[in-house]
């Protein structure tokens, strides 16, 4: 209701109007690659082929390519090899000091980071390409298909499916960036928030053919875990900070009181998305190991109703969102920041003892919010274990990833649309 609300306040702006006009018509652009077809890629086959390879690894394959992976299409690679390469500069920024200077030195150095992401994102498509096309080449990226996916098998077809793979990831890269200058929202964010509704239509309609009280328990399940996600990612803790007044010249500055948000999920999606791929690669590589540890990868790493797969998967996403806590926010510099400026957080002497109070906040925050990221990323797997109903596992759509991007990114569009309506409105401010 709230987001319908805002939509038409922004349509009633001229200019907030072109700009989401724009970004709808980015998102149909997008949605379209991904439906075309890459070159040499036998459509019917692969379509009879989709329906038959349902859960594990393949439905996370449709859920963060929006269905596009899996049918080879032109823009099969989607947002992951940007999102990947953004994690991956992140990353490195905490062990490569050049990365680390150029991240200080304000919109220049975010240039050169930003082109060095762009040419990482490169190098993954083209590693992500070759993958699925020699999946597909040798019958295992869809199990169960006797059909080739490819009309041609040979050397020439093969690169060409791959360089077309790449050139649609880095046309992805370049819409997000135009959502980002020209349109509303995080660009990329948007583009992934899209490929995972793309799915939900079908899903749904599975489920109901399936079960029509199995539909029902699900949308209401679903409304109130989406409900419980909206708190706890609005949730945060208002550290206080106050300036004292100091002169500069003829004029006074400081003697204002804010507060530093910090929120109980500091990590958002990244640790998910990560523990994911991560996960996602054992069952890559089982193939090329034998078949004995292709066995065990399939009996233990693939189904999401096993113990070991379930252990892993938590301790792995509290481990990264620790560890993504600690080289986003940095306690130091945000204390010394504040001592510059002359700000301390009443109680709290300025310098070591302020950049000691943050760290101590920030991991008592963060172990609820990693605890709450793995409780909702096992919840469908529990479920699962539980129901052993293979129709609904299958067709499951409400996992804690999609709702978690879904949420967050509804969530952080609406704020910049609200924000840029109180520009150019301020009837809210003399009330």
């Amino acid at each position: 209701m709230l987001m319908l609300t805002v939509l038409t306040r922004a349509f009633r702006v001229p200019e907030l109007r072109r700009k989401l006009l724009f970004t709808l018509a980015v998102i149909g652009l997008f949605r379209l690659g991904q439906i075309l077809p890459a070159p040499g890629v036998d459509v019917v086959a692969v379509r009879a082929c989709v329906g038959a390879a349902k859960g594990g690894v393949f439905d996370m394959m449709q859920m963060l390519s929006g269905g596009a992976m899996l049918q080879l299409s032109v823009f099969a690679l989607g947002v992951m090899p940007y999102i990947t390469a953004s994690i991956i500069m992140q990353l490195s920024a905490v062990v490569v000091p050049r990365l680390d200077v150029l991240r200080k030195e304000g919109q220049r150095g975010q240039a050169k980071i930003t082109q060095y992401t762009r040419y990482l994102t490169v190098g993954l498509a083209l590693l992500n390409a070759g993958t699925v096309v020699a999946l597909a080449r040798s019958g295992q990226l869809l199990p169960g298909c006797a059909q080739p996916l490819l009309r041609d098998d040979g050397l020439l077809s093969v690169t060409v499916i791959v360089l077309t793979m790449v050139a649609g990831a880095c046309a992805v890269m370049w819409l997000g960036e135009l959502i980002t200058d020209r349109g509303i929202g995080n660009g990329m964010s948007l583009l992934m928030f899209t490929q995972v509704v793309a799915i939900f239509p079908g899903y749904m309609s599975r489920i109901f053919v399936l079960s029509p009280m199995s539909f029902v328990v699900m949308i209401t399940s679903g409304l109130f875990l989406v409900a419980a996600v909206v708190f706890v990612e609005q949730a945060q803790r208002r550290v206080p900070v106050q300036y004292a007044k100091r002169m500069v010249g003829r004029r006074m500055y400081g003697g204002s009181n804010t507060y530093i948000p910090l929120k109980v999920n500091q990590a958002g999606i990244v640790p998910v998305i990560f523990t994911s791929s991560l996960l996602y690669l054992p069952t890559l590589a089982a193939p090329l190991l034998g078949d004995e540890a292709r066995t065990w990868v399939e009996l233990n790493l693939t189904s999401g109703a096993h113990p070991l797969y379930m252990t892993v998967y938590v301790l792995l996403i509290a481990g990264f969102a620790y560890f993504y806590v600690s080289i986003t926010f940095n306690p130091v510099e945000v204390a010394d920041n504040m001592r510059r400026f002359g700000g301390f957080v009443p109680g709290i002497r300025p310098g070591r003892p302020t950049a000691e109070y943050l760290a101590y906040v920030l991991s008592r925050l963060t172990a609820p919010g990693a605890l709450y990221l793995g409780v909702l990323a096992l919840l469908p797997l529990v479920a699962f274990a539980i129901l052993r109903d293979p129709g609904t596992q299958q067709n499951f759509p409400f996992g804690g990833t999609s709702v978690l991007i879904m949420v967050g990114v509804g969530l952080e569009t609406v704020k910049q649309i609200e924000a840029q309506l109180q520009q150019r409105n301020y009837e809210g401010f003399l009330r």
